[in-house]
């Protein structure tokens, strides 16, 4: 039998691990055998959706993030090509892009025996998932290998580089193969997956990332005209683990505690009093990009009060960050130093406040925990949860159609009337409602400052601010200040809680890019430097090629590394 193996195997050739060369494990059937009939082609499919196949990018590569005195890779500017999420992510998605063709070249071979709608359908869902592969490796590698088919060892080690413009057109035709067959919804006894409004939302966002405004527009308003989609009734549950098959939701994969199929990690997220680490936490930077409820930032609006830091904010503030001095999974959330003693609500009694730096060292560094999508149940199940990993949701193709129409510079009414209803579904209203701050029609460069201010308030922690960032070409500014929270206990209580204040000494002022400058609280020594965020725009703007592919296939590093 000829040895045949995807561009994937390239990165597991030279690796020692007995695993690493499985390339037909027992529990599948041959390459050469397997997808032969409908039952094997499903199964297939289905394990394409495994949720290594689907990475997210990670809020702490961004200004949105604390953690403790820690740097990543990316913003410590230490990333190369032996970095071990740029490995992963090249070989996992290889890996998936392999198993499609496989797929789509086994749907061919197994016309006899399939219907035209099943050859269509299997077809078109291999295709979306491969255009979605290809299209994280495009958006954050730049220079990859684009193939089709299976290989051979010699053929796959003298592929080279594709130009990005054509990977990106092959990226469109998949998807747009997919929209054109596959279904638009799914009963409720039908396993769900991709669909064609799938296929339309995630066109446009590489699109978006490619700064291909016109197709971006195209493919958002593809998927806004199916009327298949709206926005959750509500923004502050829309993230819980009981919220499942949400009619926001476009793309998600299923999460379940009983299939062992959950989110990890969750005490890092958790206050101190309710078990948990609070050690990953929102940054200044993200709670002061939450605009006022007159629509204003907090350094120009009347309606900001420092000693009051979280009234009359726009209520995505307090659904994505815990307010102070109210109650947070079964405790009153109080970081102030002197707030030695809190609530436990459940029985009405006061214990030792663990969430206050001057009782616990580890408390949170800045007195911020995140508030969205973490509920009692994390708690109930041994630290696990089932929120769905929702990959795009319908909040996004409407910011998406906006940004494109605005850089684009085709301002209409289509453009408030698509950053209004994000807006309004926040403050619990209608769009055509007066009281919340609806944005008007203005200038180009008005509304760019309103769509990424209003991105960053509604993607907070789902993973989006990443590649906005890269995309507008901001993470050179961003990642390139330092990150600031409280000083140490006996410090704060005479520097800045005496006089008057403990969190905000000062108002900071807010940029045009919606970035807040701390220079002035710090120069005075009233907070205290965590990190010194680092990036460097001269490479960072794409991630290296892996160096064992670099070695050993002969493929061109990106610049800079």
């Amino acid at each position: 039998m000829k040895l045949k193996l995807s561009i994937f195997f390239l990165s597991l050739l030279f690796m020692t691990a007995c695993d690493s060369l499985d390339l037909n494990p027992l529990s599948d059937g041959s390459g050469e055998t397997w997808n032969a009939n409908a039952e094997e082609i499903e199964m297939s499919l289905n394990g394409l959706y495994k949720d290594a196949f689907w990475m997210q990018d990670s809020d702490e590569w961004t200004d949105d993030w604390t953690y403790r005195d820690a740097t990543t890779a990316i913003t410590g500017a230490t990333i190369n090509g032996e970095t071990d999420f740029v490995t992963k992510w090249w070989t996992d998605t290889y890996k998936a892009i392999a198993r499609a063709n496989l797929v789509i070249q086994s749907v061919d071979r197994a016309a006899a025996v399939l219907s035209k709608e099943q050859i269509d359908r299997y077809a078109a869902e291999a295709r979306f998932i491969r255009a979605c592969q290809y299209s994280r490796l495009l958006s954050h590698y730049g220079n990859i290998v684009y193939t089709e088919s299976t290989l051979t060892i010699d053929e796959a080690l003298a592929l080279k580089q594709t130009p990005k413009e054509t990977v990106l057109q092959k990226i469109y035709a998949d998807f747009d193969f997919a929209a054109a067959n596959l279904k638009t919804t799914y009963s409720t006894s039908e396993l769900k997956r991709a669909t064609a409004g799938a296929a339309y939302a995630m066109k446009a966002r590489i699109a978006l990332q490619m700064s291909d405004w016109k197709t971006a527009r195209d493919a958002a308003k593809a998927c806004m005209d199916l009327k298949v989609y709206r926005l959750h009734d509500r923004f502050d549950n829309l993230f819980l683990s009981k919220t499942k098959n949400s009619p926001e939701t476009i793309f998600a994969l299923p999460r379940s505690v009983a299939l062992k199929v959950t989110l990890g990690g969750l005490q890092d997220y958790v206050p101190r009093n309710a078990g948990g680490y609070a050690a990953k936490d929102p940054s200044w930077d993200l709670f002061c990009a939450f605009l006022c409820k007159d629509g204003l930032p907090i350094d120009e609006s009347p309606l900001f009060d420092p000693r009051k830091p979280f009234l009359n904010r726009d209520p995505r503030c307090t659904a994505t960050i815990v307010e102070f001095q109210t109650p947070h999974l079964g405790f009153i959330f109080q970081p102030h130093p002197d707030s030695v003693k809190v609530l436990r609500t459940s029985n009405n009694t006061l214990v030792n406040n663990n969430d206050t730096r001057s009782i616990a060292q580890f408390a949170s560094f800045n007195g911020l925990i995140w508030k969205k999508g973490i509920d009692a149940d994390w708690l109930l199940n041994s630290w696990t949860a089932e929120p769905d990993k929702i990959l795009i949701r319908y909040a996004d193709v409407l910011l998406m159609y906006a940004e494109a129409k605005i850089e684009l510079n085709e301002i209409d009414q289509s453009v408030p009337d698509a950053i209004n209803a994000v807006r309004a579904r926040a403050y619990g209203v209608s769009a055509t409602a007066t009281t919340y701050p609806a944005v008007k029609t203005g200038t180009q460069a008005a509304l760019r400052r309103i769509l990424r201010t209003e991105r960053r308030m509604e993607f907070a922690l789902e993973g989006i601010r990443y590649m906005d960032l890269i995309r507008w070409k901001l993470a050179e500014k961003v990642l390139n200040k330092l990150n600031f929270g409280l000083l140490d206990p006996a410090d704060l209580r005479t520097k800045v809680v005496k006089p008057g204040l403990w969190f905000f000494p000062q108002v900071p002022q807010i940029d045009d890019d919606g970035v807040a400058d701390f220079t002035p609280m710090f120069s005075a020594g009233l907070i205290k430097q965590l990190t010194i965020r680092k990036f460097d725009a001269t490479r960072q703007y794409l991630w290296p090629i892996p160096s064992k592919e670099v070695l050993t296939s002969g493929l061109v590093q990106n610049p800079g590394y």
